[in-house]
């Protein structure tokens, strides 16, 4: 079907508005010293903290989130109306707006921080693992959508099979709906962690930026477009490549997905 003429020019506008941004970060990036920017302990500590930080969050979401999406796609319970929609509620909450919720949580003076702090000497806000958490809380939800709608889609006929073939609750989860599900898994996770590594406004509100602390690659470079806008565009660029690359891979994913 030829594309009406119509459609064209916004069409070509709309997809020149999406694109101009990052043309225009590969045409500016200082290729030449980018070896440079990189050789800093700086940009290097943040780099550095960032992929633990996300990678961690992404586990954290994977042993947490495969279960939630598992009640949520499969209980009867009266309340899994509410408890989706909060789930999904970091996706839609403005990250600054996430970060003061945190701190109201996880807080030293927050409704279970204080606990924490009083009972275990432990505290969330100002650490690596304040940004762990903080990045688990704005990208669990990827995993968790993206599963529990694979499990609503997948048939109840093989795990019947196997429950009447004598298999426990727990070896049918594991060995016929995990697998069902699996390539759902994947691409959530890989979802979560991409959120993860670029997540900015929860974290610098709920931990701020200390160096080699809770600096992360966004925070950096959102610092260094006043101070060094080279570095900006180098850290911005790495960014970029990991989103092309999860996009990229996760393509044949959504094509099969919209196919099918």
């Amino acid at each position: 079907m030829s594309t009406p003429p119509l459609l064209i020019p916004p069409a070509a506008i709309g997809a020149a508005f999406l694109l101009l941004p990052t043309v225009g970060l590969l045409i500016r990036v200082p290729w030449s010293g980018l070896r440079e920017i990189f050789a800093d302990s700086g940009v290097t500590q943040a780099l550095r903290l960032s992929i633990q930080c996300s990678l961690s969050a992404a586990g954290i979401s994977l042993v947490l989130g495969v279960p939630l999406a598992w009640v949520l796609a499969r209980s009867r319970l009266p309340f899994t109306q509410i408890l989706r929609a909060g789930v999904a509620l970091p996706l839609v909450l403005p990250p600054v707006a996430g970060g003061v919720a945190l701190y109201l949580a996880f807080g030293r003076f927050g409704v279970l921080g204080q606990y924490l702090d009083r009972w275990f000497g432990f505290t969330l806000p100002f650490t690596t693992n304040g940004v762990i958490a903080a990045e688990t809380f704005v990208s669990m939800p990827f995993l968790v959508v993206a599963v529990e709608g694979a499990l609503r889609g997948a048939g109840h006929a093989q795990e019947e099979a196997a429950a009447t073939l004598g298999a426990s609750p727990a070896r049918v989860f594991w060995t016929v709906t995990v697998p069902a599900v699996a390539p759902s898994i994947v691409s959530g996770l890989v979802l979560c962690w991409a959120r993860a590594l670029g997540e900015f406004g929860a974290t610098i509100t709920f931990n701020g930026s200390l160096a080699g602390v809770t600096k992360t690659m966004p925070i950096a470079v959102s610092q260094a477009l006043e101070d060094s806008p080279q570095a900006a565009e180098a850290l911005s660029l790495v960014l970029l490549l990991i989103a092309l690359a999860v996009l990229v891979g996760l393509r044949q994913r959504w094509l099969h997905a919209v196919s099918a």
